[in-house]
């Protein structure tokens, strides 16, 4: 089967979609199918185990583009089907016209963008998407086979954004894949390249540095625990994508944190993996999380995760006793790290092993890439 999945930027920093995506279309290149990738970007090098057709530069931060359209025009007869990532860029617009207009079929996977916290957190952003909604992603989610969600809770969730809804939704398999094994190695050398952590207990924070993740409420909630513990040191791992990283080191000289928190900037590679293995325990106080795949990843690498209730797969993680779970505040922040400052050796061993197996039942990638075939077999005359 040769599939054409469009996005609208392939950038490893843009966070969670791209990456899923690289890993489930590298399992589905394994059993013989061909993904190829449409996107917005100007070209850049990207490691894809598909072809990447670079349609960029585009225009504004809407991505205006007319080079998708007559790609498309031109070469949507080579594909047998077509998977739309993400909504609120000129990539859906653009193709849902082309692949109706030529009776081509496909799927949209939200990637958690009808999220209502967005509505109550840039309250004048949703009123231009109100105007924009009803002849634009509202007719792009009308018009598919299948509009694709990662859990229950994002699926309910997006039914709250708009009263104009009409789709016919699924809920897939969604995750990462298994982590390098050589977890020792991984970590000291995480740790030889940052030797402020030798000897320490690191909560790690892995993600964008951006408002709705949290970030100033768990270095709020770091400073409030740091005492119980001189051994506790705090690793802010990420992309500073909203210039927000020097008011949050600001923010730390002022809780008198400032050297018990590293910065690393974005981690890729055994960096990344380094950094998972070197950690006690992994935070992610979200506002507005769709899945969260750094979750999964901390799980595959058996560290308990503290997450707030915005994370959409807090249920599952709830359930299978893996790590702590509260709202999404500063209480709550301080609520989940002191959950696990309580542990004792043995209640901490026990839920490492069972977060690996949380991982192995519920967010392996694998499982994603068999869903995604299911989908699209559903939906093919």
């Amino acid at each position: 089967m040769k599939l054409l999945r469009i996005i609208s930027s392939v950038k490893p920093e843009n966070g969670g979609p791209i990456n899923a995506a690289r890993e489930i279309d590298t399992l589905l290149a394994a059993q013989g199918h061909r993904v190829d990738v449409l996107t917005l970007d100007a070209e850049i090098a990207v490691d894809y185990p598909g072809t990447i057709h670079f349609m960029g530069p585009s225009r504004y931060g809407y991505g205006l583009n007319g080079n998708i359209r007559v790609w498309l025009e031109e070469n949507a007869r080579h594909y047998d089907f077509f998977i739309i990532n993400g909504l609120w860029q000129y990539h859906g617009f653009a193709a849902r016209q082309v692949l109706n207009k030529l009776g081509r079929p496909y799927i949209v996977y939200t990637h958690g963008m009808l999220d209502p916290w967005f509505k109550h957190a840039y309250p004048l952003k949703h009123l231009k998407k109100w105007l924009y909604w009803p002849w634009g992603e509202y007719r792009v989610l009308r018009d598919a086979k299948r509009v694709v969600f990662t859990s229950e809770e994002e699926q309910i969730r997006a039914r709250q954004s708009f009263w104009l809804y009409r789709a016919n939704e699924t809920i897939t398999a969604y995750g990462t894949c298994s982590p390098p094994p050589e977890g020792a190695r991984l970590a000291q050398r995480f740790v030889d390249a940052h030797p402020e952590l030798n000897g320490k207990r690191v909560v790690l924070f892995l993600s964008r540095i951006h408002e709705k993740k949290g970030c100033d409420h768990l270095l709020l909630a770091f400073a409030h625990v740091a005492a119980q513990d001189e051994r506790l040191h705090l690793v802010m791992a990420g992309p500073d994508q909203g210039a927000w990283v020097q008011a949050l080191q600001a923010q730390a000289v002022q809780l008198g944190i400032a050297h018990r928190v590293t910065w690393p900037g974005m981690l890729q590679g055994e960096a990344k993996w380094g950094a998972f293995y070197a950690s006690e325990v992994f935070s992610l106080p979200s506002h507005q999380e769709n899945f969260g795949v750094v979750v999964a990843e901390a799980l595959a690498c058996g560290k308990p995760v503290l997450i707030s209730n915005k994370v959409n797969i807090w249920r599952e993680i709830e359930k299978d006793v893996v790590g702590f779970v509260s709202d999404d505040t500063v209480a709550g922040a301080v609520q989940n790290l002191e959950h696990w400052l309580g542990l004792d050796p043995t209640q901490y061993t026990a839920m490492s092993e069972r977060a690996k197996a949380c991982f192995s039942e519920r967010f392996h990638i694998r499982r994603g890439a068999q869903r995604l075939l299911e989908i699209v077999r559903e939906c093919l005359p």
